[in-house]
């Protein structure tokens, strides 16, 4: 019997379960897991806690002792890498959710929103206007105060204020004949503003349901029946000059394979892994590869998916995948994360891909959830499988599935990768909305809707990896002509971009 067995038996003898997530991180451990388990067991018995083990509870073991030296098996099996991977000192995985998702059950989505609102006023709290930021409640009673007291001399209207700001989510919009109206939550109330002038109504029209604003409402008397809004201020990412890697190297830029499918383009992706392989130029400079998931077809996942499959058995759909992916040069680290076809949980975020047997033996690969935060060579690439875009495409007047980085504007605009609750996207209730965008990326790399584009905003390098599926006829049904086959590569001495096209 092996020693992570031994552990499981241990801690279940102790009352404990393990959660099915944590014994997958117990089983990639090259260390006394045995010590970890116990230690465990040892400080919920302190507590009188009988709650799962769960990954973060390994983990705060592995790290509780800051003075444990680097010749400790506990710690240099668990941080270092593997010898051969010489690119360890230049990438660093700065955000994964697979450890921080719980599995506790008193989820509510009260506390998801709450996070949501906490952290992009976090965001919002940057601009000098935040200073002014009053609650909801607080403006009500403002106005109150001023309808129950006369304006008629200029005395008496000084001592009240013209306008003043509050922070929110969008709970609804209603486009009406001469306005936009909309009602703004915080944690104190809700509020119905709206928007006059063209410019404001045309603004409103990129607005989604759920994100967050801060606005500057009027609080004059001639304006009594609304709260009339005089500016939109969106979390927005500020003008920034990307970080750069000082170095020519590259990484290629990949999503959605579908492997199982009977439009899985095979011979153009082989011909995309012989290409790494080669001595092009280009490719002996190329560092890493980041995949943005649909690795697989997976099965159930639309209507009549089955008559479009090689392969209804989902564990040989993924085997197959990770023959093709081993072909990638082990001089190259690989960043893998699911998609909503990938096995596993739907609901973002996700957690890696685990258990996937065929995979634990490729060493350069590290497989993590979405979304992510990689750092490359001191360049900042957020990587996002990128369902919400079908909700934010369906909802923004003029957006198309063929110009996808119009829609990831939006995302970056709103500081947040799926913005609209209720609609296609699935989103889980966590205590923490782990799906605002708290750090600016460099690079933004999504997939999902097939179509490759490349695009900046605000110095941020904005870059849909496309697919290497050709068009099937629920994407017909759906308007979609997709452009696959394309590898997008980017230059991170620079960040400038290129495709190669392997149809």
């Amino acid at each position: 019997m092996d020693s992570v067995s031994i552990a499981l038996i241990y801690a279940i003898n102790k009352g404990y379960q393990v959660h099915p997530d944590a014994f997958a991180f117990l089983k990639s451990l090259d260390c006394d897991v045995e010590k970890i388990i116990k230690t465990i067991v040892d400080a919920k018995n302190k507590f009188k806690k009988k709650s799962p083990i769960l990954i973060d509870d390994i983990k705060n073991v592995i790290s509780s002792d800051v003075n444990r030296t680097m010749d400790d098996p506990l710690i240099t099996n668990i941080n270092s890498k593997p010898k051969s991977d010489s690119n360890l000192e230049n990438y660093k995985i700065l955000f994964d959710p697979t450890y921080k998702i719980k599995s506790e059950n008193d989820k509510d989505f009260v506390k998801l929103f709450d996070s949501r609102y906490r952290k992009t006023l976090k965001i919002l709290s940057i601009r000098s206007e935040s200073r002014q930021i009053r609650k909801i409640k607080q403006i009500k009673d403002l106005r109150n105060k001023s309808r129950s007291s006369s304006l008629d001399n200029d005395n008496e209207r000084g001592k009240f204020v013209d306008s003043v700001f509050l922070a929110g989510l969008i709970m609804s919009k209603r486009n009406r004949k001469n306005d936009v109206e909309l009602i703004i939550d915080d944690t104190t109330g809700s509020i119905p503003v709206v928007c006059k002038t063209r410019d404001l109504i045309k603004e409103a029209s990129s607005l989604v349901l759920d994100q967050m604003l801060m606005l500057e409402i009027s609080l004059s008397k001639r304006n009594s029946n609304n709260f009339v809004i005089k500016d939109i201020i969106f979390p927005d990412i500020p003008e920034h000059v990307a970080s750069k890697s000082g170095t020519e190297s590259y990484v290629a830029l990949i999503s959605d394979l579908h492997v199982g499918s009977k439009y899985f383009m095979e011979k153009e992706f082989n011909d995309f892994l012989s290409w790494l392989s080669s001595e092009d130029e280009i490719v002996r400079k190329i560092k890493y590869v980041c995949i943005a998931g649909d690795i697989v077809d997976g099965i159930g996942i639309y209507p009549n998916q089955d008559k479009e499959l090689i392969d209804m058995n989902i564990n040989k759909q993924l085997s197959y995948a990770a023959s093709l992916l081993e072909k990638i040069p082990k001089r190259m680290h690989v960043f893998l994360i699911p998609g909503n076809h990938d096995p596993g949980r739907r609901a973002l975020p996700q957690t890696a891909l685990t258990n996937l047997r065929d995979f634990q033996s490729l060493e350069n690969f590290s497989i993590i959830g979405n979304p992510s935060v990689v750092e490359l060579n001191k360049i900042k690439l957020l990587m996002f499988h990128g369902q919400s875009l079908d909700d934010v495409i369906a909802t923004v007047p003029g957006l198309s599935y063929s110009k996808p980085v119009e829609a990831m504007k939006i995302l970056l605009k709103s500081r947040h990768l799926s913005p609209i609750y209720g609609n296609r996207t699935p989103i889980a209730p966590e205590s923490e909305d782990m799906l605002v965008i708290e750090d600016v990326p460099d690079i933004f790399h999504a997939g999902h809707v097939h179509m490759t584009e490349v695009g900046r905003y605000k110095g941020t390098l904005i870059v849909n990896s496309g697919a290497w599926q050709r068009q099937t006829k629920f994407q017909q049904t759906m308007g979609i002509t997709p452009t696959p086959g394309i590898c997008i590569l980017v230059n991170l001495g620079n960040l400038q971009s290129f495709k190669k096209d392997f149809n």
